[in-house]
């Protein structure tokens, strides 16, 4: 039958031949025990026989009470399984690897023992079966203890102290039993102060107290166990614990006093005594601790005298701990002299261990300060008479002295200048001398050098300085430690850098290169020049940085960030400079070739004027991903995309305030790139992109043109081409932008409309160089752009002046432009008359000159127009002059017929002169001039039809 198909109901229900029923859950039980019996190492214990005896003695259980034999049975099964587990920890100790799990099985198998052993209860026969039980549990318990299953180990320390309550103690007589009961009591007290039940863990000691049956022994053990739980509360370092911690060590020095007295051997009375010396040295310390400086004192002289327990001088405490109690005591209450008197005495004592006698002279000049400095070096001048025996111990006392000095302050500075008097010392440099003491010599050079490294990360510059230069002492004038003394030199030189005593530091490092000659000495000597404001020493010395043997790129971009930090732009744009030559090398640099152009544009950015250098590393950039393409110049992902939007965005901005500081040429060379960092654009993420590639293109044609007005040198062929092709391909981007912004009416283009028209304004330009079909193509292109959304009557107004002047001008596109912009103006609800008087002015001078007498009645349409633009118009509404010029040109253009005897065509002049006069203010003497000379000239028209 499987275990697993044993149902208990069936044997509850079952009560045929329930004896068998024993047997066989007992012969599984054997068998699992008889496996576990055949464990080795070569034989590993199954897995399952822990869980599967747990569930047999499960099943067992449900079958009690059992009859005496059964239960005697149980009783050998439950020592056989216990006698299997003890050879199987002592076959895991054997191979410790493996003892991890093997201990945790065999603390189940172990429990299982136990519980069996409880099941079977009181067996005829066996003596003290409840005692037995109980020390399985209790063992039990303790391997889950230290396997800090502290739920387990309560668990069997609870069930044996059940078992136990149930004895009477006074009848129990042996003391194995006796102790028991206490050891029960302390381990589970143990176990509830690792679970942080302190209160029960104090009343199970309490508790205890009533089961020390008169032994020394077991006052020994609990007072152990106060103590111990005393120190544990003291580790924490936690000052509202201390009452507690008082308490515990009291009830342990308690125990000792009563222990004394039931002690029966001197060796008893001797461990009691020296465990009640511990306990008061703990308490001394916990009122130290406390600030009961008092107190401290007093245990000291206890401790010292030897009183209590019958010892009488014999039992004084010598220990080396209480010189160090009494001295901080002494400091604490601000005796200083008694502190001293204690220091002096550990001095002539030899039994004090050198660590301790270091310790007490730190804490004595801790608390002395700068007042107690001389004394302290005495003191320790005095124990060098006890290290003269070996260099070794010079440098252990050098050590202990500085170890913890550096902490910023007056007394760190006081400490490090007595430890570098005493190995200036030349009793202590001549305890170094020889290859014998090699190793010493290096170890005290390290001390010191540790020390004086700590001070110059503390800033402490002139202590650190002093320390390095007594560590100088402890190198051999040697060819082997010629390395080690230039490496001196160099810190020395920092030291005095960071001081800014340049010319001391120029002296180590001089002194430096003579032994060594490097990149780092190189490069002192340059930090040494950029202090000094010495800019061409400091761009010399990045040369002879480079011409080094070990010279490596990181030296110049470390050069770069000193320049910065001095603010000298040159000298980082010259390292930085230097540092792209080595790229194209191949070998590991500091940084990416691309941070190293954009901390070079970033630099000359900082200050103006630099954009011509500017341009230079831009170029460079744009040549080197030409070279390298854009994922392994600017990086892959995001990353390269980052990358590539900042060179545009800096092109962008400086492009922008060339424009606006009219250096038209170097504006176009800046705009120009962006649309070559962009090259080949396609992705709809980066649509943004995109359009600052269309307006760098459209703006870049702009500040051609500018430049060429600027010159006035006109543009070559291949520069008209170039400027072509851009506006050819702005204008495709335009037209994509303008048909998306068709399909999303809700959405407004990122293109402003003036880039719409500068691109119109360009193309006019450049078309009108091209060929003899320009002045067709102008046309064309400004019919578009008008038809266009982006178009307004101020941009129609500049394209038709422009198109109106200049050598390259186009009567027809003049005309149209003007013609489209007047209507729409005089469409508005509030026109700008100003604007209407020029469009005017600049149509009939237009047609003026392109048509002349060709076309006179067109002309004079233009007037009638103006005319009719004035009527309704409230005085002055209408500019002034223009309407001033207006009339006198129109009166004026009469003059040739006049004379030429045409009169329709004069009369025609002469009327719309005069009706332009009526409707401009301060043309009275005019018109009233104008109106007596047609009187006149019609009198005399009509003399010479009647003659």
């Amino acid at each position: 039958m499987r275990i697993s198909e044993i149902s208990t109901p069936d044997l509850r229900q079952s009560n045929q031949q329930p004896q068998s029923h024993h047997h066989h859950f007992l012969s599984l039980i054997d068998s699992l025990i008889k496996q576990t019996e055949n464990f080795s190492l070569a034989n590993p214990l199954p897995e399952k026989i822990p869980s599967d005896l747990r569930q047999m003695l499960t099943q067992l259980t449900q079958l009690v009470p059992f009859p005496n034999s059964v239960n005697l049975q149980i009783w050998k099964l439950s020592y056989r399984l216990w006698n299997a587990c003890v050879d199987i920890s002592n076959a895991a100790s054997i191979r410790p690897s493996s003892s991890t799990s093997i201990t945790e099985s065999n603390a189940i198998l172990r429990h299982v023992a136990a519980d069996m052993l409880f099941l079977a209860g009181d067996v005829v026969g066996v003596p003290s079966p409840a005692i037995k039980s109980a020390s399985f549990y209790h063992k039990t318990g303790l391997v889950w203890y230290d396997l800090r299953k502290f739920d387990l180990a309560s668990t069997c320390f609870e069930r044996a102290t059940d078992i136990v309550s149930k004895i009477d103690i006074t009848r129990i007589s042996d003391w194995g039993e006796r102790k028991l009961l206490l050891d029960l009591n302390l381990a589970r007290s143990r176990t509830a102060w690792e679970v942080s039940d302190r209160n029960l863990a104090m009343t199970l000691l309490n508790r205890a107290k009533s089961m020390l049956f008169g032994s020394s022994d077991h006052y020994k053990m609990l007072a152990i166990q106060y103590l111990v739980f005393g120190k544990s509360l003291l580790s924490k370092d936690d000052a509202n614990a201390f009452n507690q911690v008082l308490k515990l060590l009291n009830e342990a020095l308690d125990l000792c006093q009563k222990g004394c007295s039931a002690s029966r051997t001197r060796e008893q009375t001797l461990e009691l005594k020296e465990l009640r010396s511990k306990a008061l040295r703990f308490i001394s310390a916990v009122h130290l601790q406390k600030g009961e400086y008092e107190s401290v004192i007093k245990c000291v002289r206890v401790l010292r005298e030897g009183s209590g327990g019958g010892g009488g001088g014999d039992s004084a405490d010598h220990h080396a701990s209480l010189p160090v109690l009494a001295m901080k005591a002494w400091l604490g209450l601000g005796r200083h002299e008694e502190a001293e008197k204690e220091l002096r005495g550990m001095v002539v004592s030899k039994g004090i261990p050198e660590g301790v006698w270091v310790s007490a002279v730190e804490a004595f000049f801790e608390a002395a300060g700068t007042a107690g400095a001389e004394t302290t070096k005495g003191l320790f001048l005095g124990l060098l008479g006890r290290c003269h025996v070996s260099a070794s111990a010079a440098v252990r006392v050098a050590y202990r002295l500085i170890g913890d000095c550096v902490g910023g302050g007056e007394g760190s500075r006081v400490r490090a200048k007595v430890v570098s008097e005493l190995v200036s010392d030349e009793r202590v440099v001549a305890l170094f001398a020889g290859e014998a003491a090699a190793k010493e010599r290096k170890a005290m050079h390290a001390v010191l050098w540790n020390c004086a490294s700590d001070h110059f990360r503390s800033k402490d510059y002139m202590t650190s300085a002093e320390l390095f230069e007594k560590s100088l002492l402890y190198i051999p004038y040697d060819i082997e430690n010629r390395i080690l003394r230039a490496k001196g030199f160099r810190v020395l030189c920092l030291c005095y850098l960071a001081r800014n005593q340049l010319d001391r530091a120029q002296e180590y490092i001089n002194e430096a290169e003579t032994l060594e000659p490097n990149t780092a000495s190189a490069f002192l000597k340059f930090k040494i020049y950029l202090q000094k404001n010495n800019h061409s020493g400091a761009i010399n010395q990045i040369q002879e940085m480079k011409a080094c043997l070990d010279f490596t790129p990181d030296f110049l971009s470390l050069a770069a960030h000193e320049a910065i930090a001095c603010h000298a732009p040159s000298i980082a744009v010259a390292s930085l400079s230097s540092l792209l030559n080595f790229y194209t090398s191949g070998k590991p640099m500091p940084s990416t070739e691309v941070e190293v152009l954009r901390t070079l544009v970033t630099i000359l950015n900082t200050y103006p004027g630099n954009e011509s250098e500017v341009l230079k590393f831009m170029k460079w950039a744009h040549a080197r991903v030409s070279e390298l393409g854009s994922e392994s110049f600017l990086g892959k992902g995001e990353v390269g995309r980052q990358e590539q939007k900042w060179f545009a965005v800096t092109s962008w901005n400086f492009g922008i305030k060339c424009g606006k500081e009219k250096n038209y040429e170097l504006c176009a060379e800046f705009l120009r790139l962006i649309s070559e960092f962009y090259a080949g654009l396609k992705d709809e993420q980066d649509k943004e992109n995109g359009f600052m590639v269309c307006k760098s293109l459209i703006l870049t044609v702009s500040a051609i043109i500018a430049s060429e007005n600027q010159k006035k040198v006109a543009l070559e062929d291949s520069e008209v081409k170039h400027a072509a092709e851009l506006l050819d391909k702005a204008g495709k981007m335009l037209t994509s932008i303008s048909m998306e912004a068709q399909f999303n009416d809700d959405r407004i283009t990122t293109i402003e409309p003036e880039f719409f028209f500068i691109h119109t304004f360009c193309a006019y330009d450049i078309c009108g160089r091209i060929d003899n079909l320009g002045s067709q193509q102008q046309l064309h292109i400004v019919k578009s752009f008008a038809s266009s959304k982006a178009c307004n009557p101020k941009y129609l107004l500049q394209i038709g002046l422009n198109a109106s002047r200049g050598p390259r001008s186009n009567p027809e596109v003049a005309t149209f432009a003007l013609n489209e912009c007047l209507s729409a103006l005089l469409s508005s609800p509030s026109p700008d008359y100003q604007d209407v008087a020029l469009i005017v002015r600049t149509l009939i001078v237009v047609a003026s000159i392109h048509k002349g007498d060709s076309d006179d009645d067109a002309v004079h349409v233009m007037y009638k127009q103006a005319y009719r633009i004035m009527v309704g118009l409230k005085d002055g509404e209408y500019p002034i002059e223009e309407g001033k010029w207006l009339a006198m040109t129109a009166w004026n253009r009469a003059a040739v017929p006049v004379r030429l005897g045409l009169v329709d065509a004069a009369k025609k002049w002469m009327n719309i002169g005069l009706e332009l006069t009526r409707k401009v203010l301060g043309m009275e003497t005019y018109r009233a001039c104008m109106e007596d000379f047609v009187a006149d000239f019609e009198k005399r028209f009509q003399l010479q039809n009647n003659g």
